[in-house]
């Protein structure tokens, strides 16, 4: 799971370089061109039987994910796989060539060979088959000290960081586009996977099916605790709600309240009354990973806030405003003094429960051999990855709540899917300045010198280079695999590292970048593009 959630990125440049301002602005010709130019390569090139990864070598020789990827494989956390199906269906409907569609249906018969028998997506999927996928998590998966989610095979489907919510609103949309029957199979398969897995409480488990067999005996199995990190519970109502907004399913209704109201049997009664990230199915407070203490979670409170404000303004149900004050009281109540000490964040992540005492992660060791992850209450030395201290903006929150609040109530749930008497239509587009923050080497890029559209676009059809790719730096690389890590004397030499030593897979920044092929680039520049021909 990613500890940070879905932002709006500014426009950037993926060459890196920026381009000499010009004066003329680019016909919708040379637009389309450019566009097409690039598409043809990700696809002829660059994806495997359709799919993709997040980088590329130029030479294709190493490419990764979340971490190093076997060519063979394809990602489907954002932006992945499904993240480059909804950009084709965007260009698709900006510039009505019938090209895109035909490319979003390849995407479509990766995303469909990747689906889980039960109806979801596991965050990776390999063409190699599964003892290839096993094999792999056995070696890179197992030896990325800090990403515990890749060091087990499991052998089911996860609803975190997006990858199975994507998948299925791209093979929705690509469905309604135009009625094609051939993808309904894998679409209702994807609805009855997120109505099956939801508790009858109202939340959804991280993994399902239920496995059980998590690996770390002293920690218990939180891929079966009810989930709010990482938008588990929003983004499957999201979901849910598009498939009755434009499908009319009338059986996801009832889950959709049920999920919706399991925001507020999970808010946590005075003096504490937060959010964790994670509860058991008695709806206790539960850690996830072993950098992930059982605690209340800041950064979860704050977004579950958001949340109730949105069902608020869907259903016109006052229950979700009505706990909001507390919330915001003990965030408040809950901030750093000293900003400086943390980096410039303003709450702790971690609050203890009982005490409301901070509490923080750190690490001794050097891989997954000798490396343990503990929590104290002592601050600083923070990890790289993974900070116990975060940014939450009271005011902003303060703010949506009393807008909320000054709503006539006739304004109340307008245009709400759950409200309407007619279909509404989906959104034309879903990528236009939207690119997952969980490829490093996406939030690493440069923000582009001009907020000039004309001008953006102008310097992306300059930077495509003749291959036909926007050549973009790779801030992140991994070691590669060279076996059983040692077990070797505990050091804290990477304390505060992204990586451990050189046995460690997990990805880390370099100082002198390579220049690759990044597919949330091409997702990010093609949405500007996009944008321009509007």
């Amino acid at each position: 799971m990613r500890n940070i959630t879905l932002v709006l990125f500014g426009i950037f440049l993926s060459c890196g370089q920026v381009a000499s301002a010009v004066t003329t602005a680019p016909t919708p010709e040379q637009t389309k061109q450019t566009m097409k130019i690039a598409s043809q390569f990700m696809l002829d090139k660059v994806s495997y039987r359709g799919g993709f990864v997040w980088s590329y070598l130029p030479d294709l020789s190493r490419q990764w994910g979340e971490l190093e990827a076997r060519r063979s494989m394809i990602w489907m956390q954002p932006p992945g796989t499904a993240s480059v199906g909804h950009l084709l269906l965007d260009a698709y409907h900006a510039t009505g060539d019938e090209f895109y569609y035909t490319a979003a249906e390849r995407v479509a018969g990766a995303i469909i060979y990747a689906q889980h028998p039960s109806g979801g997506w596991n965050y990776v999927a390999d063409f190699g088959g599964e003892a290839a996928l096993k094999e792999w998590y056995a070696t890179i998966g197992k030896n990325a000290w800090r990403l515990e989610e890749f060091q087990h095979y499991y052998g089911n489907a996860t609803f975190d960081d997006v990858g199975t919510a994507e998948a299925a609103k791209f093979l929705l949309r690509l469905y309604v586009e135009k009625l094609d029957p051939k993808y309904r199979p894998a679409l209702d398969k994807a609805i009855d996977f997120m109505l099956a897995s939801q508790y009858p409480i109202g939340g959804w488990p991280q993994r399902f099916p239920l496995m059980h067999d998590h690996p770390y005996k002293d920690h218990p199995d939180y891929s079966s605790f009810i989930t709010f990190n990482d938008d588990v519970a929003a983004e499957n109502i999201d979901f849910l709600l598009m498939c009755y907004q434009v499908l009319g399913e009338a059986r996801v209704r009832e889950p959709v309240i049920r999920a919706m109201n399991s925001f507020l049997v999970t808010q946590m009664g005075q003096p504490q009354p937060g959010w964790a990230l994670q509860y058991t199915p008695e709806l206790v407070p539960a850690g996830a990973r072993s950098y992930e203490p059982k605690s209340l979670h800041t950064p979860t409170t704050a977004e579950n806030i958001q949340q109730l404000i949105k069902f608020y303004r869907m259903t016109g149900e006052t229950k979700f405003l009505a706990r909001i004050p507390e919330a915001l009281a003990w965030l408040d109540s809950v901030k750093l003094s000293s900003k400086s000490k943390y980096e410039g964040r303003s709450h702790p992540s971690f609050i203890e429960l009982g005490t409301n005492k901070p509490l923080f992660t750190h690490r001794r060791g050097a891989n997954v051999s000798n490396g343990e992850y503990y929590v104290d209450y002592t601050p600083g030395n923070m990890l790289a990855h993974y900070k116990s201290a975060s940014t939450i903006d009271l005011p902003k929150l303060r703010a949506a709540y009393q807008d909320a609040l000054a709503l006539k109530p006739e304004e109340v749930a307008i245009n709400s899917p759950l409200k309407a008497m007619t279909n509404i239509a989906l959104p034309k587009y879903f990528t236009l300045g939207k690119v997952s923050v969980s490829d490093l080497n996406v939030r690493a890029q440069k923000t582009s010198e001009t907020n000039n559209l004309t001008e953006q676009a102008a310097e992306l059809i300059a930077a495509l280079n003749h291959q036909g790719y926007w050549p973009t730096p790779l801030y992140y690389t991994t070691n590669p695999y060279k076996g059983t890590a040692p077990i070797t004397q505990v050091t804290n030499d990477y304390a505060a590292t992204m990586v451990g030593d050189d046995w460690d897979t997990s990805p880390y920044p370099v100082d002198d970048p390579i220049m690759g092929i990044s597919t949330g680039a091409y997702i990010k520049n093609m949405g500007v593009l996009i944008q321009y021909l509007q």
